[in-house]
């Protein structure tokens, strides 16, 4: 899940200052984090305390309420019912990732995937979405090669993963679908030589460069780890609350 916190805050300036360089500072003064990692500890603490990811999907979402949602999230948070309201986007894709941690088998993955992103994000696309994130973070905590993760959620998912970084730049756009996002974001990570070199890909792109980090992070700590560096700065970015669900998570289910 530290990949994608981490993900998220480096690319929460460039969300709205886009950019199509790999060169950048890695943390801008004032980069945050944002409704990708508060739902994400949404989902952390549903596992954590065997809780239903919909109430703390909810909790967070009124507590952390400006950090950055759609208009379409926001309005359902306010609504008297909380029913899915068919989303493709790529929301259920950003909050996923501490679910490919904490399963310890492809089919509860999967499985638990698909029940968060049900939530909010009914359409077939925003399951596939958070089911294809999911996979592939657990397919590299797993010890597959890119080359097995490329060929699994190639054909699993249907997303074109041929392409690469450099192909995608020039023309790609701020896009907030899954299926405009979530494979480019899983490009960005098999496209990379590190850490480091898979989030500045996402930020390079120009696009929703805070999903994406969230997105492709989570992937890329499952394969290289999180630098020490970086993993130090985070904290100090995070709220008292957060801070103590990642070190429960940490604890209880790396």
């Amino acid at each position: 899940m530290l990949g994608a916190i981490a993900g998220d805050i480096i690319g929460s300036w460039y969300e709205f200052h886009a950019i199509k360089t790999k060169e950048f500072e890695l943390f801008h003064p004032e980069s945050k984090f944002t409704d990708d990692t508060t739902l994400s500890m949404a989902i952390a603490k549903s596992i954590l305390d065997d809780e239903p990811y919909l109430d703390n999907v909810v909790d967070f979402g009124l507590r952390y309420f400006e950090v950055g949602y759609g208009g379409s999230f926001k309005k359902w948070l306010k609504a008297e019912s909380h029913e899915p309201y068919n989303s493709w986007g790529n929301g259920s894709a950003m909050r996923v990732s501490p679910i490919a941690w904490a399963f310890d088998n492809e089919e509860k993955v999967l499985e638990e995937a698909r029940k968060s992103a049900e939530i909010t994000h009914n359409h077939p696309e925003g399951i596939k979405g958070a089911e294809a994130t999911a996979l592939a973070i657990f397919m590299a905590r797993m010890g597959k090669s890119k080359e097995e993760i490329r060929e699994r959620i190639s054909k699993g998912f249907e997303y074109d993963l041929k392409r690469t970084v450099d192909e995608i730049r020039p023309t790609y756009k701020f896009e907030v679908s899954c299926q405009k996002s979530v494979p480019e974001s899983i490009i960005c990570f098999l496209d990379s030589d590190t850490f480091e070199d898979c989030i500045r890909n996402c930020v390079s792109l120009g696009g929703d460069a805070d999903t994406m980090g969230a997105i492709a992070g989570g992937i890329a700590e499952a394969y290289y780890g999180v630098p020490k560096e970086i993993e130090e700065k985070i904290n100090d970015y995070l709220s008292d609350e957060f801070v103590g669900i990642l070190e429960r998570f940490k604890t209880q289910c790396n």
